[in-house]
Protein backbone atom coordinates (compact mmCIF):
# COMPACT_ATOMS: atom_id res chain seq x y z
CA UNK A 1 0.00 0.00 0.00
CA UNK A 2 1.06 3.61 -0.39
CA UNK A 3 0.63 5.94 2.75
CA UNK A 4 0.66 9.88 1.98
CA UNK A 5 1.22 12.14 4.96
CA UNK A 6 -0.45 16.15 4.77
CA UNK A 7 2.66 17.12 2.91
CA UNK A 8 2.19 14.52 0.20
CA UNK A 9 4.95 12.27 1.08
CA UNK A 10 4.65 8.69 -0.14
CA UNK A 11 5.74 5.55 1.82
CA UNK A 12 5.38 1.97 0.31
CA UNK A 13 4.91 -0.54 2.46
CA UNK A 14 3.89 -4.41 2.25
CA UNK A 15 1.20 -5.44 5.06
CA UNK A 16 2.08 -8.07 6.55
CA UNK A 17 0.15 -9.24 9.84
CA UNK A 18 1.90 -8.61 13.47
CA UNK A 19 4.08 -5.49 11.53
CA UNK A 20 4.11 -2.06 12.39
CA UNK A 21 4.41 0.69 9.94
CA UNK A 22 7.01 3.34 11.72
CA UNK A 23 7.90 7.18 10.31
CA UNK A 24 9.14 10.16 11.79
CA UNK A 25 4.98 10.88 11.94
CA UNK A 26 4.36 8.03 14.36
CA UNK A 27 3.46 4.09 14.04
CA UNK A 28 0.28 2.27 12.79
CA UNK A 29 -0.04 -1.53 13.60
CA UNK A 30 -0.38 -3.18 9.62
CA UNK A 31 -3.65 -4.78 11.33
CA UNK A 32 -5.24 -1.14 11.50
CA UNK A 33 -4.68 -0.94 7.43
CA UNK A 34 -5.23 -4.24 6.33
CA UNK A 35 -9.08 -4.29 5.27
CA UNK A 36 -9.15 -0.81 4.79
CA UNK A 37 -10.87 0.43 1.74
CA UNK A 38 -8.90 2.06 -0.67
CA UNK A 39 -8.38 5.60 -0.19
CA UNK A 40 -9.05 5.71 3.00
CA UNK A 41 -7.88 7.94 5.90
CA UNK A 42 -6.48 7.15 9.24
CA UNK A 43 -4.12 8.71 12.09
CA UNK A 44 -1.06 7.24 13.75
CA UNK A 45 -0.67 6.99 17.23
CA UNK A 46 1.45 10.44 17.12
CA UNK A 47 -2.29 11.96 15.74
CA UNK A 48 -1.00 12.60 12.39
CA UNK A 49 -2.87 12.05 9.52
CA UNK A 50 -2.17 9.57 6.72
CA UNK A 51 -4.35 8.35 3.19
CA UNK A 52 -3.95 5.23 1.88
CA UNK A 53 -3.81 4.36 -1.49
CA UNK A 54 -3.97 1.26 -3.47
CA UNK A 55 -0.15 2.50 -5.79
CA UNK A 56 -0.62 3.27 -9.22
CA UNK A 57 2.31 1.72 -11.73
CA UNK A 58 3.51 4.89 -11.98
CA UNK A 59 4.15 5.56 -8.08
CA UNK A 60 5.10 1.70 -7.62
CA UNK A 61 7.80 1.64 -10.08
CA UNK A 62 9.33 5.29 -8.61
CA UNK A 63 9.05 3.66 -5.22
CA UNK A 64 10.07 0.10 -5.51
CA UNK A 65 14.06 -1.40 -4.40
CA UNK A 66 15.96 -1.14 -7.29
CA UNK A 67 20.11 -1.92 -8.53
CA UNK A 68 19.93 -0.01 -11.44
CA UNK A 69 18.31 3.37 -13.14
CA UNK A 70 14.71 2.27 -14.51
CA UNK A 71 12.70 3.24 -17.37
CA UNK A 72 10.65 6.29 -16.03
CA UNK A 73 7.47 6.16 -16.23
CA UNK A 74 7.15 8.89 -18.78
CA UNK A 75 9.31 6.77 -21.46
CA UNK A 76 7.08 3.84 -20.52
CA UNK A 77 3.64 5.19 -21.71
CA UNK A 78 5.60 6.02 -25.05
CA UNK A 79 6.91 2.94 -25.11
CA UNK A 80 3.55 1.21 -24.55
CA UNK A 81 2.10 3.67 -26.68
CA UNK A 82 4.40 3.89 -29.57
CA UNK A 83 5.38 0.11 -29.59
CA UNK A 84 1.96 0.16 -29.91
CA UNK A 85 2.49 -3.14 -27.04
CA UNK A 86 -1.64 -4.75 -26.92
CA UNK A 87 -3.46 -7.41 -25.18
CA UNK A 88 -1.76 -10.70 -26.74
CA UNK A 89 0.83 -9.56 -28.48
CA UNK A 90 4.29 -11.91 -27.41
CA UNK A 91 6.54 -9.11 -26.58
CA UNK A 92 10.99 -9.99 -26.04
CA UNK A 93 11.96 -7.77 -23.31
CA UNK A 94 16.01 -7.55 -22.98
CA UNK A 95 17.34 -5.78 -20.57
CA UNK A 96 15.26 -6.36 -17.60
CA UNK A 97 16.88 -3.79 -14.80
CA UNK A 98 14.79 -3.58 -11.72
CA UNK A 99 11.60 -4.73 -13.41
CA UNK A 100 9.87 -1.45 -14.23
CA UNK A 101 9.60 -2.16 -17.84
CA UNK A 102 8.49 -5.31 -17.36
CA UNK A 103 5.54 -4.60 -15.40
CA UNK A 104 4.49 -2.55 -17.81
CA UNK A 105 4.74 -4.92 -20.67
CA UNK A 106 2.64 -7.14 -18.61
CA UNK A 107 -0.38 -5.20 -18.14
CA UNK A 108 -0.47 -3.90 -21.69
CA UNK A 109 0.09 -7.67 -22.81
CA UNK A 110 -2.93 -8.82 -19.99
CA UNK A 111 -3.10 -12.87 -19.49
CA UNK A 112 -3.52 -13.35 -23.19
CA UNK A 113 -0.29 -12.34 -24.20
CA UNK A 114 3.48 -13.20 -23.09
CA UNK A 115 6.56 -11.70 -22.20
CA UNK A 116 9.89 -13.34 -22.36
CA UNK A 117 12.83 -10.98 -20.74
CA UNK A 118 16.39 -11.71 -21.46
CA UNK A 119 18.62 -10.38 -18.89
CA UNK A 120 22.45 -11.40 -18.47
CA UNK A 121 22.92 -10.60 -14.66
CA UNK A 122 21.70 -13.01 -12.38
CA UNK A 123 20.98 -10.01 -9.22
CA UNK A 124 18.96 -8.01 -11.73
CA UNK A 125 17.11 -11.13 -12.70
CA UNK A 126 16.31 -11.90 -9.18
CA UNK A 127 15.73 -7.93 -8.23
CA UNK A 128 13.18 -8.46 -11.35
CA UNK A 129 11.47 -10.92 -10.25
CA UNK A 130 11.18 -9.76 -6.49
CA UNK A 131 9.60 -6.39 -7.42
CA UNK A 132 7.22 -7.95 -10.28
CA UNK A 133 6.24 -10.86 -7.55
CA UNK A 134 5.51 -7.54 -4.69
CA UNK A 135 3.21 -5.89 -7.33
CA UNK A 136 1.54 -8.77 -9.33
CA UNK A 137 2.22 -11.94 -8.17
CA UNK A 138 3.65 -14.65 -10.09
CA UNK A 139 2.41 -14.25 -13.71
CA UNK A 140 2.16 -17.56 -15.47
CA UNK A 141 2.65 -15.41 -19.32
CA UNK A 142 6.17 -14.31 -17.82
CA UNK A 143 9.61 -15.65 -18.72
CA UNK A 144 12.68 -14.58 -17.52
CA UNK A 145 15.73 -15.98 -19.36
CA UNK A 146 19.57 -15.76 -18.38
CA UNK A 147 20.85 -15.53 -21.77
CA UNK A 148 22.88 -13.10 -23.48
CA UNK A 149 20.56 -11.71 -26.69
CA UNK A 150 23.57 -10.60 -28.54
CA UNK A 151 23.98 -14.12 -29.10
CA UNK A 152 20.65 -14.75 -30.24
CA UNK A 153 16.61 -14.74 -29.94
CA UNK A 154 15.12 -18.57 -29.34
CA UNK A 155 11.87 -17.14 -29.93
CA UNK A 156 10.03 -17.39 -33.84
CA UNK A 157 7.45 -14.91 -35.34
CA UNK A 158 7.14 -12.74 -32.21
CA UNK A 159 5.17 -9.25 -32.38
CA UNK A 160 7.36 -7.09 -30.16
CA UNK A 161 11.11 -6.52 -29.42
CA UNK A 162 11.92 -3.93 -26.49
CA UNK A 163 15.88 -2.98 -25.75
CA UNK A 164 17.11 -1.44 -22.91
CA UNK A 165 20.50 -2.74 -23.15
CA UNK A 166 24.32 -0.34 -23.86
CA UNK A 167 24.49 -1.87 -27.50
CA UNK A 168 20.69 -2.73 -28.56
CA UNK A 169 22.34 -2.67 -32.75
CA UNK A 170 23.79 -5.88 -31.87
CA UNK A 171 20.81 -7.52 -31.89
CA UNK A 172 19.17 -5.79 -34.73
CA UNK A 173 20.04 -8.76 -37.06
CA UNK A 174 18.20 -10.93 -34.73
CA UNK A 175 15.26 -9.20 -34.03
CA UNK A 176 14.88 -9.13 -37.78
CA UNK A 177 15.11 -12.66 -37.56
CA UNK A 178 12.69 -12.97 -34.75
CA UNK A 179 10.08 -10.30 -35.33
CA UNK A 180 6.80 -11.24 -37.75
CA UNK A 181 6.75 -9.12 -40.78
CA UNK A 182 4.65 -5.92 -39.56
CA UNK A 183 6.09 -6.31 -35.96
CA UNK A 184 7.58 -3.69 -34.19
CA UNK A 185 11.19 -3.07 -32.59
CA UNK A 186 11.72 -0.76 -29.59
CA UNK A 187 15.07 0.20 -28.28
CA UNK A 188 15.61 2.96 -25.56
CA UNK A 189 18.79 4.46 -25.09
CA UNK A 190 20.69 7.19 -22.37
CA UNK A 191 23.22 8.75 -24.98
CA UNK A 192 22.85 11.01 -28.41
CA UNK A 193 25.49 9.00 -29.82
CA UNK A 194 23.69 5.49 -28.83
CA UNK A 195 20.27 6.34 -30.85
CA UNK A 196 22.48 7.39 -34.04
CA UNK A 197 23.86 3.86 -34.22
CA UNK A 198 20.76 2.52 -33.32
CA UNK A 199 19.45 4.47 -36.29
CA UNK A 200 21.71 3.79 -38.47
CA UNK A 201 21.82 0.66 -38.02
CA UNK A 202 18.27 -0.56 -38.39
CA UNK A 203 17.94 2.58 -41.66
CA UNK A 204 21.05 -0.20 -43.24
CA UNK A 205 18.95 -2.70 -42.68
CA UNK A 206 16.62 -3.96 -45.47
CA UNK A 207 13.78 -5.41 -43.52
CA UNK A 208 13.14 -2.37 -41.47
CA UNK A 209 11.52 1.10 -42.70
CA UNK A 210 10.24 4.22 -40.66
CA UNK A 211 12.41 4.12 -37.97
CA UNK A 212 12.15 6.88 -35.85
CA UNK A 213 13.56 8.34 -32.82
CA UNK A 214 12.57 10.76 -30.21
CA UNK A 215 12.69 11.92 -26.16
CA UNK A 216 9.58 12.89 -24.09
CA UNK A 217 10.10 15.61 -21.30
CA UNK A 218 7.84 15.90 -18.42
CA UNK A 219 7.23 19.13 -16.90
CA UNK A 220 4.66 19.62 -13.78
CA UNK A 221 2.78 23.17 -13.06
CA UNK A 222 2.10 24.45 -9.58
CA UNK A 223 -1.07 25.95 -9.45
CA UNK A 224 -2.63 27.80 -6.58
CA UNK A 225 -5.43 30.06 -6.24
CA UNK A 226 -3.65 33.07 -7.34
CA UNK A 227 -1.28 31.65 -9.42
CA UNK A 228 -0.25 29.38 -12.16
CA UNK A 229 3.33 28.26 -13.17
CA UNK A 230 5.69 26.16 -14.28
CA UNK A 231 7.11 23.35 -11.33
CA UNK A 232 10.83 24.71 -10.57
CA UNK A 233 11.78 21.32 -11.46
CA UNK A 234 11.29 18.65 -13.79
CA UNK A 235 11.80 15.00 -15.39
CA UNK A 236 14.08 16.56 -18.57
CA UNK A 237 16.30 13.95 -20.41
CA UNK A 238 15.97 10.29 -19.37
CA UNK A 239 16.50 8.62 -22.87
CA UNK A 240 15.89 7.90 -26.31
CA UNK A 241 13.35 5.87 -27.74
CA UNK A 242 13.68 4.34 -31.38
CA UNK A 243 10.94 2.74 -33.26
CA UNK A 244 10.98 0.58 -36.37
CA UNK A 245 8.80 -1.41 -38.58
CA UNK A 246 9.78 -5.32 -39.40
CA UNK A 247 9.08 -5.50 -43.44
CA UNK A 248 9.04 -7.04 -46.25
CA UNK A 249 12.73 -6.78 -47.54
CA UNK A 250 13.27 -3.57 -49.86
CA UNK A 251 14.63 -4.00 -53.39
CA UNK A 252 18.45 -3.42 -54.14
CA UNK A 253 17.92 0.30 -54.85
CA UNK A 254 15.19 1.26 -53.07
CA UNK A 255 15.64 4.49 -50.60
CA UNK A 256 14.49 3.31 -46.55
CA UNK A 257 11.08 5.03 -45.81
CA UNK A 258 11.71 7.12 -42.98
CA UNK A 259 9.09 8.42 -40.26
CA UNK A 260 8.20 11.82 -41.60
CA UNK A 261 8.50 14.68 -39.11
CA UNK A 262 5.20 15.83 -37.69
CA UNK A 263 6.10 20.19 -38.55
CA UNK A 264 6.86 18.71 -42.33
CA UNK A 265 3.16 18.42 -43.39
CA UNK A 266 2.57 22.04 -41.75
CA UNK A 267 5.31 23.01 -43.52
CA UNK A 268 4.07 21.86 -46.89
CA UNK A 269 0.42 23.10 -45.92
CA UNK A 270 1.67 26.65 -44.95
CA UNK A 271 3.67 26.46 -48.82
CA UNK A 272 0.95 25.22 -50.36
CA UNK A 273 -1.69 28.09 -48.93
CA UNK A 274 1.15 30.79 -49.87
CA UNK A 275 0.95 29.52 -53.32
CA UNK A 276 -2.79 30.36 -54.25
CA UNK A 277 -1.80 34.21 -54.97
CA UNK A 278 2.01 33.89 -54.96
CA UNK A 279 2.52 36.05 -51.52
CA UNK A 280 2.51 35.18 -47.86
CA UNK A 281 -1.16 35.07 -47.20
CA UNK A 282 -2.50 36.59 -45.13
CA UNK A 283 -5.79 34.39 -43.77
CA UNK A 284 -5.80 31.46 -41.02
CA UNK A 285 -4.01 28.81 -42.92
CA UNK A 286 -0.77 31.24 -43.29
CA UNK A 287 -0.65 31.49 -38.87
CA UNK A 288 2.17 29.97 -36.79
CA UNK A 289 0.38 27.24 -35.04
Amino acid sequence: MLLLDSRGREYLTTLTLGKVFHTHLGQVPHEQIIGLEEASRLVTHAGRPFLVLRPTLAQYVMKMRRDSTIVYPKDVGAILVHGDIYPGATVIEAGAGSGALSLALLRAVGPTGRVITYELRDDMAQRTRRNIASLLGEPPNFTLKLQDIYQGIDEPGVDRIVLDLPEPWQVVPHAATALRQGGIFVGYVPTVLQMHHLAQTLTGDSRFELVDSFEIMHRGWHLAETSARPDHRMVAHTGFITTAVRCAPRPARAQPVTAAPEDAAADSGREAGAGADGGAGSGPEATEE
